[in-house]
């Protein structure tokens, strides 16, 4: 087919043609009405991702990697990471002379993510990049958006492979499940009851984390598109538990802050959920929060911030935030997919909750999907369960499932990427769509997730139980962290690691009750022996996993 082809006759790139970037097609939201033009003359910001310096050295980099042992892997630094992999000069400063040519201003650089940050009017936008953005009305919010092509001058169309930030629309949902308790927290711990509620050391010890590790010296990075968390909150949550709080520090993107609505039941339960779990189970632990706008843009630069953070340098990442896959932009997924390949090049380990709408990802389709990030290859992608403790060991665990209104574990087998390398022998089933393709299989672990077995937690002060694929994000982050603090360098992108440990090592729990059917129509997805696509490996053993990532790398209890 034949691209199509725009003269521009504006500014020092006059008789320049343009061409169409592939994958910013994106459908109107559903429910979403066209009000019309946006103002001209509000200003807005847009993310370019430019393209990198020597990509094929860098997934042999990574591949080099994944087949050595953790403490035998020696990751870039950053600055070696910008140098070799960083965006050209040349091409920035082509990206520079385009904004110029078009009224936009070159407001920021980020070398070694490859982003450039233009700002400007709606107006020299839509003719910079030959759209029409206009303002969408949606019953729970309005955004800026466009339809059809994103378009770049030739000169630039193999140096900008993404255009973020043109479309506003919230990117991606918090995926916890808050239930209230009612008779307060000594109540919600009793024993094994229909409901109860663990403290994220009670559930770290029903897993077998090592006790009395201090992780002081590591930091956890947290990603959250909203809301925020109170010192007063935390430091009072920390004290019930007998212990310091973590230290903390709120890093701001694109302009977002830590601002806490004062909601428990809002964001504030994802932000405050996180950085307890994390902080109880990790204690010592520095906890690095980036707060970011809930848009492609904004999603993509709070990752890209935390993985080339090189003040607080976190070597492990969570995000309990995502959504289903056919609801990104491709090239939007691409983009994120990019930023988590530095990560494993950087040695950071990012764990991703994978939802908690169950075999659909919450959609209406009548097809199967996956949460994204989750599904890219390079996240850890974590599933849920519910997990019933008795005396301090675990009487059952199976698939978390509790229906449509009460949630369920996402996973499945991704429509975007294909099975890696590291999963072939994990038996991951044809997908469940029409057509039956074998891709990426979701989630690769699991924890504890159902609310009614959920995690006794402080929200903006008030005890709260919460549970969803969120808990178990922050839950692996802070089990990474004790590895990486036991083995003495960060273990990196962990997924080709766990899949090749010998089933002697008996690092993980294999959870084989349970479907996360959300619909209750049938088996899709069912666990079952071995890895299956509700709970992945199965939910953590940690002595011996860490154990078996020593034995593998050499390293000293």
């Amino acid at each position: 087919m034949d691209q199509q082809v725009f003269v521009s006759n504006t500014g020092t790139q006059a008789g320049s043609h343009f061409v169409p970037l592939p994958g910013h097609v994106r459908p109107l939201a559903a429910g979403a009405t066209d009000v019309g033009p946006a103002d001209p003359d509000e200003r807005v910001s847009v993310t370019l991702v430019l393209r990198r310096r020597s990509p094929e050295q860098l997934e042999a980099t990574i591949e080099s990697l994944q087949s050595l042992p953790p403490s035998q892997r020696r990751h870039l630094t950053h600055d070696e990471f910008a140098v070799r992999h960083g965006a050209d000069a040349q091409d920035i400063e082509k990206v520079r002379a385009f904004a110029d040519a078009h009224g936009l201003v070159l407001e920021k650089v980020h070398l070694a993510a490859g982003t450039a940050l233009l700002t400007g009017r709606v107006a020299d936008v839509n003719q910079a990049f030959r759209i029409d953005l206009r303002t969408y009305q949606h019953p729970g919010f309005s955004y800026r958006g466009h339809s059809g092509d994103v378009h770049v001058p030739m000169d630039i169309a193999d140096v900008v492979t993404a255009v973020l930030g043109l479309d506003t629309r919230p990117q991606a949902v918090p995926h916890f499940r808050i239930r209230r308790q009612p008779e307060g927290a000594a109540a919600m711990r009793a024993t094994a009851t229909e409901q109860v509620a663990y403290t994220p050391p009670q559930v770290a010890a029903a897993y077998a984390f090592p006790e009395n590790v201090d992780c002081t010296g590591q930091c956890i990075g947290i990603i959250e598109l909203g809301g925020g968390y109170s010192d007063q909150s935390i430091g009072e949550y920390f004290a019930s538990l007998g212990m310091a709080p973590p230290p903390l520090v709120a890093v701001g993107v694109d302009g977002a802050v830590n601002q806490p609505t004062g909601d428990p039941n809002g964001p504030d339960g994802e932000v405050e959920l996180d950085i307890e779990v994390a902080g109880a189970v990790a204690p010592g632990a520095k906890l690095a929060v980036y707060f970011a706008p809930n848009t492609d843009a904004g999603f993509l630069n709070a990752i890209a911030t935390a993985i080339h953070d090189t003040t607080n340098k976190p070597t492990v990442i969570s995000i309990s935030w995502g959504g289903p896959e056919n609801g990104w932009a491709a090239a939007s997924i691409q983009a994120m997919n990019r930023a988590l390949q530095d990560a494993a090049a950087l040695g950071v380990t990012v764990c991703v909750a994978a939802g908690d709408s169950g075999s659909t990802d919450g959609e209406n389709d009548g097809l199967y999907h996956v949460d994204f990030p989750a599904s890219s290859p390079y996240a850890l992608a974590c599933g849920g369960t519910r997990l019933v403790v008795e005396n301090g060991q675990i009487a059952s665990e199976t698939v978390w499932n509790d229906g449509a209104q009460g949630g369920s574990t996402g996973g499945g087998v991704s429509s975007v990427f294909a099975l890696p390398s590291w999963q072939k022998n994990a038996q991951v089933p044809p997908s469940a769509n029409p057509g039956g393709t074998v891709g990426r299989g979701v989630p690769d672990v699991a924890g504890d997730a159902d609310p009614a077995t959920g995690y006794e937690v402080l929200v903006d002060g008030e005890t709260a139980a919460i549970g969803g694929t969120s808990a178990v994000a922050p839950l692996w982050a802070g089990l990474v962290t004790i590895a990486n603090k036991t083995i003495g360098q960060p273990v990196g992108y962990l997924n080709p690691v766990l899949y090749s440990l010998p089933k002697a090592a008996q690092a993980f729990r294999d959870i084989t009750q349970g479907n996360n059917d959300i619909a209750g129509t049938g088996d899709v997805y069912a666990a079952g022996p071995g890895w299956d696509p509700c709970t992945g490996l199965g939910s953590p053993i940690a002595n011996r996993l860490i154990a078996a990532l020593q034995q593998q790398g050499g390293g000293q209890a």
